[in-house]
This record gives C-alpha cells, sequence and structure tokens, in this order.
C-alpha cells in the first residue's frame, strides 16, 4: 500500500476543482492556498498523483489539475543554481539524502525519496521516485511518472509525462524494474515489478507486447507483466502498399526466482542476450 494523506486529500480536492473549473477563484486566497499546499505535499510524498492499493493503481486526476494550477499561479523567474542559470515558472530542488549530480534537476511538485541518485538527467513536476532508484546520465522521468523502489533508469532512458488529459493514467514503473539504454516508455503504460525491458524498446500505448515465451503468441498491450524481460522486435502488417515491419515488443520469458534480484537480473540479461 502506498502513502496517500486522505484527510489532506478531503480538504484540498474541492477547492482544486472549483478553481479549475472557475478560473476567477485563483484570485481568492483560499483557493489560492489549497494549490500551493497541494504542490508543496507533493514534493514531501504525502499525496501522488497515481497510488497503490488493494485493487491496483489509482489516479487522482485533482493533483493534476493542481499543477496544472500550479502554473498559472507561477510567474516566470531567473532560477540560479551554482554557475548554472535557468529561467522558467517552477523552482529546481535538492531533496535531502538524494545525490544530484550537476546538471541533473528534480523539479519543485516532485518527489524523490532519500537514497536515490539523479544523474545528469532530469525529474518533471509531479513525478514521484520511490528510494533507492536511479535515474542515469540524460534519463528523463516525466510529468507525473510514478517510479517504485530501486528501479535502474539506463542512460537515455525517457519516461514519459501524462498531465493532461487529468484523468489519464501515468507512466508507472514498479519495484526492482530495469530500464535499458534509450529505451522510452510513454502513454500510460505500466511496467509492472521487476520486469527488465531491453535497450532500445519503445512502449506506447499501442505497442504491441508480445509474449513469445509459450507455444503460441500472448498479445498484450500498455502492460509489461511482472518478470518479463523483453526486447524490441516487429511484426509483419499488411498495408495497401504491400507488407512492412511495424515495430512490436517481445517478451522472451521472466527471471528466474532462484536468484536474487541483481544475480536474476544479470542472469535474465545473459540468457536472453539483452542489450542494455
Amino acid at each position: 500500500m502506498t502513502l496517500y494523506d486522505e484527510t489532506l486529500a478531503e480538504q484540498l480536492e474541492p477547492l482544486i476543482l472549483e478553481a479549475f473549473e472557475h478560473r476567477a477563484l485563483l484570485t481568492d486566497s483560499t483557493h489560492k492556498e489549497a494549490v500551493f499546499t497541494a504542490l508543496e505535499a507533493l514534493t514531501r510524498g504525502s499525496l501522488r498523483v497515481a497510488s497503490q492499493g488493494a485493487d491496483g493503481w489509482l489516479v487522482h486526476a485533482w493533483l493534476k489539475k493542481a499543477i496544472l494550477l500550479y502554473f498559472a499561479l507561477s510567474p516566470v523567474e531567473l532560477i540560479v543554481a551554482g554557475a548554472l542559470q535557468f529561467q522558467d515558472k517552477i523552482k529546481t530542488q535538492v531533496p535531502a539524502g538524494v545525490r544530484v549530480v550537476p546538471p541533473g534537476v528534480i523539479r519543485y511538485g516532485a518527489h524523490v525519496r532519500e537514497g536515490c541518485v539523479v544523474m545528469p538527467g532530469y525529474v518533471n513536476i509531479g513525478a514521484y521516485v520511490d528510494e533507492g532508484t536511479m535515474v542515469d546520465t540524460w534519463a528523463t522521468v516525466g510529468s507525473c511518472a510514478q517510479i517504485g523502489k530501486s528501479v535502474h533508469l539506463s542512460g537515455g532512458v525517457g519516461i514519459g509525462g501524462v498531465l493532461e488529459p487529468a484523468s489519464a493514467q501515468p507512466v508507472i514503473i514498479e519495484d526492482g524494474a530495469f530500464i535499458g539504454s534509450r529505451a522510452v516508455i510513454v502513454e500510460g503504460v505500466l511496467v509492472e515489478r521487476e520486469a527488465v525491458i531491453g535497450a532500445g524498446v519503445v512502449l506506447t500505448a499501442s505497442t504491441p507486447i508480445l509474449d513469445v515465451s509459450g507455444p503460441e503468441v500472448i498479445e498484450l498491450r500498455g502492460r509489461v507483466p511482472a518478470r518479463s524481460v523483453v526486447i524490441a522486435g516487429t511484426k509483419t502488417k499488411r498495408f495497401a502498399a504491400g507488407e512492412f515491419g511495424v515495430p512490436c515488443a517481445l517478451i522472451l520469458g521472466q527471471r528466474t526466482e532462484s536468484t536474487d534480484k541483481k544475480t536474476s537480473l544479470e542472469s535474465a540479461l545473459r540468457e536472453f542476450n539483452v542489450s542494455v
């Protein structure tokens, strides 16, 4: 179960929804303060855009609306970070216990837990990155993406942001997953716990995810099952002009249960010859 302050949410949600429908209310101190409080709670991690319960992941659309209202309330300002200068509406942050390597950026409104490392990568507003996760060089965590514990986002990984529509599920990467170099995961795709995504795999909501580990192909979309080992592939499709290969993802098998996570990951990569 994931921390989500229900009491605070009950206080803030009606005010955020009112202000989102009637922007003139943003001149009212009560509604304006509700927006600021929501963003601070996202930054602290006491609220998050999506939380996991007994029945799966639940999207809290009102918090996406709070982020959009925060953009409307925030002026463009000069931001100085050592020798670096930025000009933006949202300030940056360095959470306690998190290593941030220049010019890595964590935007205000994102929550990055203690023990994480952010190399020269980027974590956008509304994102949640759980403890022990590595955001490697030039990896990006898009707005509202939810990244679990002990995840490795390898160099150049692109985790897409899903801010609008507010009801849409963000990209979710569950605990212990490994995302290989230059992989791109967008449009609310769910990567379940301890899955291994090979280098260069592109996953969108419409990408066919083909489990070819058994005697018959099983096709999925929008979800990579737990512990799956996935590589990029192509699928033949007929068009008016002829047959062509279109991108897909192939599930080759699963991590074994007989070893710990680290050994299992290395073993999976060797066994299936997956590039990372």
